[in-house]
């Protein structure tokens, strides 16, 4: 399996990423949010517009985010692909267009949300990450990448 082959494979398993913002005084805000991607370089969430990372995003939306398996055991070679992205709020124009893929059930617990419960006066709104870069966890006792030194390689995914 190529990097790119693991990325992709992490993105597609996992239900979770880690979101990562940056606060109006500069520290960082990290958030756990259900995600739904959109090939590889769109990831949508609902969140509600109040919420502490959905008002940082409003003033800054560079984001950093994680995906990852956290049930592997201690030691286990744990996998990560981390992003870079713009996210913002889906406006609402263009909810009907993004609501069918942002919402679709990947997993059979997931809540299905119609375009008309993600705008006003629903407390639920869609946002977008459009990654920049992807770049995969490279443990440091890889046998091919590694350096002894756990690390992150950028890999393309088009």
């Amino acid at each position: 399996m190529t990097l790119a082959d693991m990325a992709r494979n992490i993105i597609d398993t996992n239900r979770y990423m880690v979101l990562g913002t940056v606060d109006p005084d500069g520290r960082p805000r990290v958030s756990p949010v259900y995600f739904a991607p959109d090939g590889y370089d769109t990831l949508y969430w609902i969140s509600s517009p109040d919420s502490h990372h959905s008002r940082n995003l409003a003033e800054r939306p560079e984001v950093s985010m994680v995906i990852f398996d956290s049930t592997v055991p201690v030691g286990g070679g744990a996998q990560a692909v981390y992003l870079r992205a713009t996210a913002a709020q889906v406006p609402d124009d263009e909810l009907d267009r993004h609501a069918e893929t942002a919402c679709r059930a990947r997993f059979p617990e997931q809540k299905v949300f119609p375009a008309e419960e993600l705008r006003a006066p629903s407390p639920l709104r869609l946002y977008r990450a459009r990654v920049t870069e992807h770049a995969v966890h490279i443990r440091g006792s890889d046998p091919v990448h590694g350096n002894g030194v756990d690390s992150r390689l950028v890999v393309n995914l088009d």
